[in-house]
């Protein structure tokens, strides 16, 4: 076994986005996130503080969305979401680009879009996820969103929300991986859900994976491990 319970748990980034979880939702997958020792909580944006307060004793990081989940906000709006979401305690923004705007091929637009708010994190000390939503758009525009977060210097560029119509493949890692310097890690997003799938997508190169479903593929991990 060439992995430790640590080398998958600090992968996973627990997501706690759907909009139908209720306050004891969020405070119970907080606490999940702290048992398993995973990389970090995403969660809905007015619920940050309390899970920044919730997470500050343990290693695990707060993160949130930014344009969430359609990407279509005014670049001042993510700007200022991306300002909140610092004030609030987020180490890892994850941001949406403009999807509209990747599919109307007006590549200064999106260029602006994501430099802003890769700018506010990256003046504050935090860290930029920038998401593509893949299942919307073909090859070549996958292909420029990766050129253009690597110039911008995005810490990772992600696949998708997991609200679009699909999610993760591993096509689209290989080409993201394959079509970014080492400094832009990879994250997987979108209809993960078993221990087996991050295991292919860690060997492609992946570094994180977004999920809502933690527990059961942490508890399978350690399974495996006899632990």
């Amino acid at each position: 076994m060439d992995f430790s319970y640590n080398d998958i748990s600090t992968m996973i980034d627990h997501a706690l986005l759907n909009p139908t979880l209720v306050t004891e939702d969020l405070e119970a997958g907080c606490q999940l996130a702290v048992d398993y020792q995973v990389a970090s909580v995403c969660i809905l944006p007015y619920y940050l503080k309390r899970c920044a307060e919730i997470l500050r004793p343990s290693s695990v990081k707060p993160s949130t969305v930014i344009g969430f989940p359609h990407g279509g906000n005014a670049i001042s709006t993510k700007r200022a979401e991306a300002q909140q979401a610092i004030a609030h305690g987020c180490q890892e923004l994850d941001t949406v680009v403009n999807i509209s705007q990747v599919l109307s091929v007006e590549w200064d637009y999106v260029r602006r879009d994501v430099k802003a708010v890769i700018d506010v994190a990256h003046d504050a000390g935090r860290k930029v996820k920038v998401i593509f939503e893949n299942c919307y758009l073909n090859r070549e525009q996958k292909l420029m969103l990766c050129e253009i977060c690597s110039d911008l210097k995005a810490d990772w560029v992600k696949t998708s929300t997991g609200f679009g119509s699909g999610g993760a493949t591993l096509e689209d890692l290989k080409m993201m991986v394959e079509n970014t310097p080492d400094a832009v890690q990879v994250k997987a997003a979108g209809g993960v859900r078993d221990l087996d799938t991050v295991l292919e997508m860690r060997s492609l190169g992946v570094t994180r994976v977004g999920s809502s479903h933690t527990a059961e593929l942490l508890e399978e991990c350690r399974r495996r491990m006899g632990a």
